[in-house]
């Protein structure tokens, strides 16, 4: 299996006035209390968004530091960043000694056209990491006053990424949560997704993150010597909220995220496998016996419209860490 790892709605307040016409920094207007559909930014700011990104990411990941691009992560990404961090300060006080900075070109840029909180949208580029792949990065924040920060990193290998649909004048076009033509709504994704990893059955196409991935764990399920449970559940609140962007062919590229317990017991006699100082760096408790890993992950997956023929989801990556461990 190939899955990239690193590391480890406001209310709106009554208007008094009968009219109220207003023009935020972020290029959205306001009539009568309700905003208009218009672009969540330009080009131009999200290409700064990015930069400002790459260059808080590389600090963090040679110092291991944490306030470094705290500010410019959130969500799933956060989770994964943190524990990241941690874990590397930890076992390596002094900083990452293979650090390599990240450099990304040939970017695209897609800027959706929505009302509302939270404002975001989606780069995707090559990359210095991971040979013949595309590092693709939804950015996302709620009042114009903060920062754009990385909520969902996923990688797209070789030329599996899909075409996003674009207006004439080059807007891409976001699909609500509780959007309907669609095989699936995005907003049931996560729920549907971690439902189908503990019980199977129909909706996700066969793949690595989906039926070989349920094999995998079948198999790892019972070893000689060793239990291992697995305890899957969306996370679809605040800043784990699912994107989802049109594609051309009229169905919906959907980021979600979804957390998952591995939680690993030795018979008597037996030991539990060997744990690597970076996730004893985030375990609380001592592991005699038994061992819980706590991991985040974000996924990218492709809902075709309710119409289309096979209507099953495809899951085409994921990108998790650890982020919590606890021995007992």
């Amino acid at each position: 299996m190939s899955d990239f790892r690193i590391g480890l709605g406001r209310p709106a307040a009554a208007a008094a006035a009968a009219v109220v016409l207003s023009l935020t920094a972020s290029g959205c207007v306001t009539v009568h209390g309700e905003l208009e559909v218009m672009p969540t930014t330009t080009k131009t700011q999200a290409a700064r968004a990015l930069d400002t990104f790459v260059t808080a990411y590389n600090k963090a990941d040679k110092t291991y530091d944490r306030a470094a691009d705290a500010k410019y992560v959130s969500g799933a990404l956060a989770a994964i960043d943190a524990a990241k961090l941690k874990a590397g300060r930890a076992v390596s006080p002094e900083g990452n000694t293979n650090h390599k900075p990240l450099k990304l070109s040939d970017t695209n840029i897609t800027v959706p056209k929505k009302a509302g909180w939270p404002r975001w949208f989606v780069t995707d580029s090559a990359n210095s990491r991971i040979p013949s792949s595309r590092w693709v990065m939804v950015f996302t924040r709620d009042a114009v006053e903060e920062p754009w920060a990385v909520s969902y990193l996923t990688v797209f290998r070789g030329d599996t990424l899909p075409e996003f649909k674009k207006d004439a004048d080059g807007w891409g076009e976001a699909v609500a949560a509780d959007a309907g033509g669609l095989a699936v709504r995005p907003g049931d994704l996560g729920e549907k997704y971690a439902t189908y990893l503990k019980d199977g059955g129909d909706g996700f196409a066969d793949g690595a993150y989906t039926s070989e991935w349920r094999a995998s764990r079948k198999k790892n399920e019972s070893r000689p010597g060793l239990t291992t449970q697995f305890i899957d559940e969306p996370l679809k609140d605040g800043d784990y909220a699912p994107i989802a962007l049109r594609t051309e062919d009229g169905g919906a590229l959907v980021f979600f995220a979804t957390r998952r317990f591995e939680k690993q017991t030795a018979f008597s006699g037996s030991d539990l496998p060997a744990i690597s100082p970076s996730v004893k760096a985030l375990m609380s408790g001592d592991a005699k016996q038994s061992a819980t890993y706590g991991f985040v992950s974000n996924q990218a997956a492709v809902i075709p419209g309710g119409g289309s023929a096979g209507g099953a989801v495809q899951v085409l990556n994921r990108v998790e860490g650890i982020t919590t461990a606890e021995g007992s």
